[in-house]
């Protein structure tokens, strides 16, 4: 593999124990220059206890992992001239403008004032920051403040950008223009490590992992993982189900044989269902009840659907080791 095939970000084994506690157990993948890496998982399942080894912060307990080209392990404080990182909270300085902001993490970062004065003017431009450049910080909306924290994280050219659920607490427009603007990173070759909870975002990347229990149950192309033949197993099919009664219908269908599960979506009911089990039989039965069906249409699995698999599977195996242990 040539150096400009290798992979910015090269994770193997890596794991984090406190104690007997495990926070991560083995993490391994890896994400090429200019890729947008979506990191989804529960809360305390190991997402920011990975950022942190990786930002060289925390020391892993064993593996390795090679950013951009440096081990971090080994050199924690030269991976940091090469990286930039948003924190879910806002971690800026409210009492500063905006301008204030960006002057001062320039100086942090050892920015020449001809060099600070020329990426000012380029992530302000690239954020839209213009018309905010002399209101305090403490003053931007959500969507705002996530745009000036980004921009600050730019300054010094980092070549990886982690951001830990820039768009929690900003409003849908605010979420697809800061988007926009790390789609245009992407492009320019920038490779985003982004943790986030909302499955239409983890649609948009070009690569997620899903951490449960401080494992990576699931990693691959969103469309890959999506296509796993154990998320819609041999001889089943995935519908939508759109009835009068939606919340009536889902509970009907729960007892109906032949549904292998069933979830709400807004007004209508995503299922997965025996490929014997037709159309009709599904009207008949929800008719039954009084429920009229308007329509139904085989649909693919969602994201959703590929981490609700995995984590019930990844729960029955261990149930299954765990009963296995106690019998022993």
């Amino acid at each position: 593999m040539s150096a400009s095939e290798a992979p910015t970000i090269d994770v193997q084994g890596l794991t984090k124990r406190f104690g007997h506690f495990t926070a991560v157990n083995e993490a391994t993948f890896s994400i090429p220059r200019g890729a947008i890496f979506g990191f989804l998982g529960p809360n305390g399942s190991g997402k920011s206890t990975v950022i942190r080894m990786l930002c060289g912060l925390l020391e892993p307990t064993a593996g390795h992992a090679v950013l951009d080209g440096i081990d971090v392990i080994r050199y924690p404080d030269r991976i940091k001239e090469r990286i930039g990182y948003t924190s879910q909270r806002f971690s800026l300085y409210e009492d500063l403008t905006v301008d204030e902001n960006i002057y001062f993490f320039g100086r942090i970062y050892g920015l020449s004032a001809a060099r600070r004065t020329e990426r000012r003017q380029f992530v302000i431009d690239l954020m839209g920051l213009g018309p905010y450049t002399k209101r305090l910080a403490g003053q931007l909306s959500g969507g705002w403040k996530q745009r000036l924290a980004v921009a600050c994280a730019l300054l010094h050219e980092p070549r990886i950008i982690f951001l830990d659920e820039p768009t929690a607490g900003i409003d849908p427009v605010a979420r697809r223009e800061l988007w926009d603007v790390l789609f245009q990173l992407s492009g320019q070759g920038t490779t985003l490590f982004v943790t986030t909870h909302y499955m239409d975002e983890a649609e948009r990347c070009s690569q997620v992992g899903y951490i449960y229990l401080s494992r990576i149950i699931a990693l691959g192309k969103p469309d890959d993982l999506k296509a796993l033949p154990e998320i819609t197993p041999a001889n089943h099919q995935r519908l939508e189900i759109v009835t009068d009664q939606p919340s009536r219908a889902l509970a009907a269908l729960k007892t109906l044989h032949g549904v292998a599960d069933a979830t709400l979506f807004g007004h209508s009911i995503h299922a997965l269902v025996q490929n014997d089990l037709s159309k009709n039989q599904i009207t008949t039965y929800l008719q039954s009840d009084s429920i009229r069906t308007q329509e139904i249409r085989p649909i693919e699995a969602s994201l959703e659907d590929v981490f609700v698999m995995l984590t019930r599977r990844y729960e029955e195996l261990n149930r299954a080791k765990n009963m296995n242990g106690a019998t022993r």
